[in-house]
């Protein structure tokens, strides 16, 4: 059988409560594809979830001991939509095989006795739909996700600019505010003041030392947002050892992780490859992630870090991936969307807004990488960053130029099995 295709890549899962058929189908078939086999809907139903990553194809008898064969498929449905769904039936079970192919339940049902060369035929057709489609979703994703980081990087950019002309207006404003409070009478910030002078000292205290707060916050705002999206040409002159670079970063926050007990375990490995970076930049990145980290967890929480090297099929490694997890509360669907907008309060934080993984975008960003992010409530988060081990001349955003080749040589494949299945 002369195919691109590699049908070995993901398992045939057959469930039939006839050894014999059991038997014969892998000895018929064996050669061609990789065969697991169960005696019963049950049995059949475990080994598809011990290996549901591996199935491309499910094909079960109807009549069995027990759960039929169309409960089976509505469960594997159920785990893996895409797994590719068969029912083998007997001529008089030919009305349930049609009912079930018009709810959706499977892909094709074939009767029994079957011919061996058509069988054949139909597993690598439904094999192949199963690979066009999740090779198809693959493209479909990446693309997604390029797209998603330069529409982010674009409206952080604007932001900056945003933020470099309004900050001269607003320092103005916030001299004057500091004046007024500065030359307020001393009694104002003192701790032990004569309540004969004034009324509620303790009341005016306090709310000096929150508006020099809020002061400094601004300030801090502003600074953020400009030297985040400032534009660097600098050359990544530095080998770093990432593991060493992590924990200076640890170093420089250990009080604030201490005040609420957060215990941070860095699990990179001392051998990882040195990427080349701007050092100053890297070490600032790991330290808003862990200061972002501070901000969202609770206290008693834990932080840890993984890395490992990354090389194309044959190929020397030329990426590193590090990953930062957490066992914190996690976050909702919509929190995760805008986990990486500077204005928008953070739903486990609302006094906080997303300046530090702002800022860690864009020092990602322009080290050649990008950064991802999951989270599940109650489950924590991940963040992921793929960096190059020299992003010396490297774009800002990786644009695969053979991606619309294989978009178009994927669509093209995906349209040819529509057709003929629809003619078969």
């Amino acid at each position: 059988m002369e195919t691109t295709f590699d049908y070995k890549k993901f398992a045939i899962l057959y469930v039939d409560d006839e050894e014999m058929s059991l038997k014969y189908f892998a000895r018929a078939f064996g050669d061609s594809f990789r065969i697991l086999t169960a005696t019963n809907a049950q049995d059949g139903l475990k080994l598809f979830e011990a290996h549901q990553d591996d199935i491309g194809l499910l094909m079960t008898d109807q009549r069995m001991p027990g759960e039929k064969g169309v409960w089976l498929l509505e469960q594997a449905r159920k785990l893996r939509p895409r797994v590719i769904r068969i029912l083998a039936t007997a001529f008089a079970d030919v009305d349930a095989a049609i009912s079930a192919v018009n709810s959706g339940a499977i892909y094709k049902y074939i009767t029994k006795p079957w011919d061996p060369p058509q069988m054949e035929n139909t597993l690598a057709r439904g094999l192949e739909f199963f690979i066009v489609q999740r090779e198809r979703d693959t493209l479909l994703r990446e693309r997604m996700s390029v797209l998603q980081n330069m529409m982010t990087a674009d409206r952080i950019v604007s932001m900056g600019l945003l933020a470099a002309g309004m900050s001269h207006h607003i320092r103005n404003s916030l001299v004057a505010v500091k004046t007024f409070l500065d030359l307020a009478p001393e009694q104002l910030k003192q701790e032990n003041v004569n309540p004969d002078q004034m009324k509620n000292p303790e009341f005016w205290k306090d709310y000096h030392q929150n508006v020099q707060g809020q002061i400094r916050k601004i300030n801090y705002l502003l600074n953020e947002l400009y030297s985040a999206t400032e534009q660097r040409g600098a050359q990544f002159a530095d080998t770093v050892n990432v593991r060493e670079i992590i924990d200076a970063a640890r170093l420089k926050i250990e009080n604030d992780l201490a005040s609420k007990k957060i215990t941070v375990q860095n699990l990179v490995p001392d051998d990882l490859p040195r990427p080349k970076v701007d050092k100053p930049q890297f070490t600032r990145l790991f330290e808003l992630l862990l200061r972002d980290e501070i901000v969202s967890l609770p206290a008693g929480a834990e932080v840890t870090l993984r890395a490992s090297a990354v090389a194309p099929p044959g190929k020397p490694v030329n990426e590193i991936c590090i990953e930062l997890t957490d066992n914190g509360p996690g976050l909702t669907h919509e929190a995760l969307r805008v986990l990486f907008d500077p204005f928008t309060p953070r739903s486990d934080s609302p006094a906080e807004f997303g300046i530090n993984l702002m800022t860690c975008f864009f020092i990602i960003h322009h080290h050649g990488g990008k950064i991802d992010a999951t989270s599940e409530p109650g489950r924590g988060t991940r963040f992921q960053i793929r960096l190059p081990t020299d992003p010396n001349g490297a774009p800002l955003v990786e644009e695969n130029p053979d991606f619309f080749q294989k978009l178009m040589a994927n669509e093209a494949a995906w349209e040819r099995l529509i057709k003929s299945d629809t003619g078969s």
